[in-house]
């Protein structure tokens, strides 16, 4: 049924279109409306093309006052046409989101305006928010604002949920790029537009008030925003000055139930000579380090890994070798069931603080200089409420319920099970400054030189406390998936979920990090041009990049305290209630450690513990890096006629030498020191071609390499350690690989595109990636002592490392509709279609290690977060006062990523198909004062997750954790004045 809002969409879109054509044979065929002329000079270019793609040539003034001439639309209808223009008139292919008004995004953040983007998919949409996306399938697009490249802390991108929507003009989708273009991102670049002064002929103020209410969370929060720009005609020239201030606050509550891993257990009777009792869990035996033998050594061990590809097989009467006394073995039936079941309540409070001032100076006509600030602020609060039980003991054992037709249990009793509660703390701090000069200088019509410096900081801090407790519960009853992939459980009195008499302070968590980046980034780029025979512009630039970071954490952590929940008094207590507001048939309430009282009273809790108070505590730093990039590229444009009609080519080639030096502290050893430098250096060619065989009709040839550089995360090899909380005999972990290089890709792009009327066009876009050097996990067992684990106390782990051992394919088509028909009645006037639809097919090969890192075989699987087919449909309404906006999404299932090799399930974890309903309004009460209402998830969509690998898993006997999509409603007032 999840097609049929977009199959009713599209066959209402194809009557208008049918019916639309038939009307416009009578008329002569007009010629599509123009990008925005509105582009001053001194744009920042930071790598990206020096006339806005998409936009009039600003160096053109005969077509601006063509584009003047054309007839001009406002609200939803405007900010549809003027992405579609964009792609029209740019070089590459470059999809867009255009503001209505100003301040006026329509979206509650960028990532949700985003995802009506062809091709575009959103992959995150917990904890309040749409928070990432993928572009085509891959996660890694390269983040600009105003063309320079920004990022969080140590990171290489920007978060753009950072980025308030109402600081945006535009924000623009490549997915093709040319010589003149920062290198980086094999998804393409995703440039953040803000406004300028010279945007507006004189003074204009523009104020925004909502507030959006969360139906999970129950409350209302704020966002307001304002922009005061104005202009100045003085004896030194044009003077301008922008000041655009945004804040925004979310309270929000994400919930979620899981069914826990697979792991085997015994029937009800198990061989006697095994050991084993009736439903006993069967835990893995140990392989000899030199043979890779199974150990016989331990009774009731089976001989069976942890962690393959498939898991174990689910079929009925499947059996494996048990360990018996004095090294026997006994071919022994098991079952697959859950090691746990468990929910988790998190509370969150976001607030995001911007701003952004541009001040711009035209002494004459032929040059602008600019300067700006942007500053992005983010403050989080998260209290996680963690209910967790074990239902893998074996006392009393009961027959359970298995699925039919396998060995996979569907439901059971388990008696005398371990639990725990977690009141888990984190807080969290972002701040993130660009400061930048730009310069602008026309050369007589003729080209013009653009130079622009950059300096940028970025600080995160975050520090996480938790304290768990812990019982031993009577019973619980558990039905694994009781309808729809979510589970149901009880405990015999769940009123005892509630007691603090009956639960004991366990361990304690306390760490903080500490994450630093800087960069000061210098461009220069100059064009020339020439308005006939073939060679029509030559391009050239610099760019130089210096880029800091580094990272400092500490951690501290305690085993179990051993006392009643009761005796650190009722104001330490947090008692959630109305979990999961009636949708699983689970218990709804239960107590915990108040995260905020343990942030309030940190250091008399660690005080408790015997632990290291604030004035004793300092953070180590454990990496820095420096970093500079250097780039250079030349470009020329070119245009021959064929057949009476325009070829414009654009060919070029980027030079890119990265030199990194990275020095790395081993916390693990004696804090040992140790360096890399893993630099690089890249010839990258690209060449576009535009054929207009009509007015309106065009096809183009793109071909491009792109890159992706390692994150700083994966060339630091420091460990990053979880305990052996499973009884598997190790741990498992994370490091980097110093030496890692980048993924490099070659990219082939054909587009057919059709602009059949002033405001409408379909194109179908066909492309292809071939990707070398993917970066994949290499894991192997290590022996790592005076690591500090508490729980699951170890010195074995299984480190997981990645390496660039695999190569992929990613291909695919895409297919957009705008159309807003010119035929209707005056009452239906302004009423359109946009939709589109992205196939996608990927392979890579990924090859498989045994756990001393030795490679044993390989595989063929897809990317991870490509989804075969994602569409989306937009009905919109612009007539009058009335703005309207009806948007369906729609994402087919994905895989999210491998699970750790620890248990006995498919080892791949993928999300079900994946929809969302929104409504945007619009309403003029005067020429500058308007109403909006918006709401998001009207279907109340979930979030869920199941496990699978090729073709073994499905939601149904491998179903996962499901997560409650929030479901937000706004009303907002916007005065503007320009």
């Amino acid at each position: 049924m999840a097609p049929k809002p977009f199959i009713l969409a599209s066959v209402s879109a194809f009557a208008l279109f049918v019916a639309g054509q038939a009307a416009a044979q009578a008329n002569p065929e007009q010629p599509g409306q123009p990008g925005t002329p509105e582009e001053q000079a001194g744009t920042t270019t930071g790598g990206t093309t020096a006339n806005d793609a998409g936009q009039t040539d600003p160096n053109n003034l005969d077509q601006q006052d063509a584009a003047a001439e054309d007839i001009v639309v406002t609200g939803v209808r405007a900010s549809i046409v003027g992405a579609l223009n964009r792609r029209r008139e740019s070089t590459q292919i470059v999809d867009s989101v255009v503001a209505e008004d100003v301040g006026k995004l329509p979206d509650n953040n960028v990532i949700e305006a985003l995802q009506r983007i062809t091709g575009v998919q959103v992959t995150d949409r917990g904890q309040g928010e749409a928070g990432a996306i993928q572009i085509r399938g891959l996660p890694d697009a390269l983040t600009t604002l105003n063309g320079r490249n920004i990022f969080s802390a140590v990171s290489q991108s920007f978060a753009l949920q950072d980025v308030s929507a109402n600081l945006v003009r535009r924000v623009d989708v490549f997915k093709t790029r040319a010589a003149d273009q920062i290198e980086t991102g094999l998804a393409g670049q995703v440039d953040v537009v803000t406004r300028r002064p010279f945007d507006f002929d004189g003074f204009a103020l523009s104020g925004l008030v909502r507030g959006i209410y969360d139906q999970e969370a129950d409350k209302v929060n704020p966002n307001a925003a304002l922009l005061i720009s104005n202009r100045w005609e003085t004896g030194i020239g044009d003077i301008g000055l922008l000041v655009n201030g945004s804040y925004t606050r979310t309270k929000f509550r994400t919930m979620s139930v899981t069914s826990g891993a697979m792991v085997p257990f015994a029937t009800l009777s198990p061989p006697g000579g095994t050991t084993l009792t009736g439903f006993q869990r069967i835990f893995p035996a140990q392989r000899d380090p030199v043979t890779g033998q199974f150990s016989t050594a331990v009774p009731g061990q089976g001989h069976w890994d942890a962690g393959l590809n498939t898991g174990l097989s689910v079929e009925p009467g499947s059996t494996m070798l048990v360990n018996g006394p004095n090294n026997t073995t006994y071919e022994t039936e098991y079952w697959l069931s859950r090691d746990a079941a468990f929910s988790s309540d998190l509370y969150g409070k976001r607030e995001r603080p911007s701003v952004n001032v541009a001040l711009q100076w035209a002494p004459n006509d032929s040059s602008v200089y600019t300067a700006e600030f942007f500053y992005a602020g983010f403050r989080n609060e998260l209290f996680n409420s963690l209910q967790f039980s074990f239902v893998d003991f074996w006392a009393n054992p009961q027959a359970p319920e298995l699925y039919e037709g396998t060995n996979i249990v569907k439901s059971r009793v388990a008696n005398d099970v371990y639990g725990f509660n977690s009141g888990d703390y984190t807080r969290s701090k972002t701040d993130s400054f660009v400061y930048a000069l730009n310069g602008k200088w026309n050369l007589e019509d003729r080209g013009n030189i653009v130079a622009d410096f950059a300096y940028q900081t970025s600080t995160f801090n975050t520090q996480f406390l938790a304290m768990r407790t812990e019982r031993v519960a009577d019973q619980i009853t558990v039905d694994f998936n009781a309808g729809g992939g979510l589970p149901s459980y009880h405990f015999s009195d769940d009123a005892l979920l509630r007691d603090p008499a009956v639960w004991n302070i366990a361990q304690l968590y306390d760490n903080a990090n500490r994450d630093k980046g800087s960069a000061i980034t210098f461009t220069l780029d100059g064009n020339y041009t020439w308005d006939e025979g073939f060679l029509r512009q030559v391009k050239a630039g610099f760019r130089f990049d210096k880029r800091k970071a580094s990272s400092a954490l500490r951690t501290q952590d305690a085993g179990v305290l051993g006392r009643p929940l009761t005796t650190l008094g009722e104001d330490a207590l947090f008692t959630n209630s109305g979990f999961y507001d009636g949708r699983a048939d689970v218990p709804t309430s239960w107590v915990l450690p108040s995260g905020y009282w343990l942030y309030d009273n940190v250091d008399q809790v660690r005080g408790l513990y015997g632990l290291r108070t604030s004035d004793q505590l300092s953070l180590t730093q454990v990496f820095d890096v420096d970093e500079r990039t250097t780039a250079a590229y030349i470009q020329a444009d070119g245009e021959v006629s064929i057949f009476g009609r325009p070829l414009k080519l654009q060919g070029g080639v980027r030079f890119v030498a990265v030199d990194t030096q990275a020095n790395f502290i081993d916390r693990f050893n004696n804090n040992r020191p140790s360096s890399a430098s893993p630099g690089s250096d890249r010839f990258l060619p690209s060449f576009t071609a535009r054929y207009e065989i009509t007015n309106n009709f065009r096809v183009r040839f793109n071909y491009g390499e792109t890159l992706r550089r390692p994150t700083f995360a994966d060339i630091n090899p420091n460990f990053s350690l979880v305990g052996d909380l499973t009884n598997l005999g190790y741990g498992s972990g994370t490091a980097g690989t110093a030496n890692l290089q980048p993924t490099t890709s070659k990219n082939y792009d054909v587009a057919v595109e059709w602009y059949f009327d002033r405001n409408s066009a379909i194109t179908v876009t066909g492309f292809r990636r071939e990707i070398n050097g993917l970066v994949v996990p290499v894991s192997q067992l290590e022996f790592i002592p005076n690591n500090g684990i508490v729980a699951g106390a170890t010195d074995n782990f299984v480190i997981s490392r990645p390496a660039n051992a695999s190569d992929g394919v990613l291909k695919g088509l895409e297919i957009g509709l705008t159309y807003f028909p010119t035929y209707l009645p005056s009452f239906l006037d302004g009423l359109g279609f946009q939709g589109s639809v992205t196939v996608l097919d990927s392979s890579q090969n990924v090859p498989e290690f045994n756990t001393r890192g030795e490679q044993i075989g390989e595989t063929e699987t897809s990317f991870f977060g490509v989804s075969d087919l994602s569409y989306n449909a937009t009905l919109a309404y612009d007539n009058g006062p009335i703005g309207a906006r009806l948007s369906y999404v729609y994402r087919k299932e994905w895989q999210v990523r491998n699970e750790a090799r620890l248990f006995a399930n498919p080892l791949g974890v993928w999300r079900r198909p994946e929809r969302s309903l929104d409504l945007q309004l619009t309403a003029k009460v005067t020429d500058r004062l308007g109403l909006t209402f918006d709401a998001v998830n009207l279907t109340h969509g979930k979030q869920q997750e199941y496990y699978r690998y090729g073709n073994v898993g499905d939601p149904a006997k491998f179903n996962l954790g499901t997560v409650l999509i929030p479901r937000t409603f706004a009303l907002g007032v916007r005065y503007s004045f320009d």
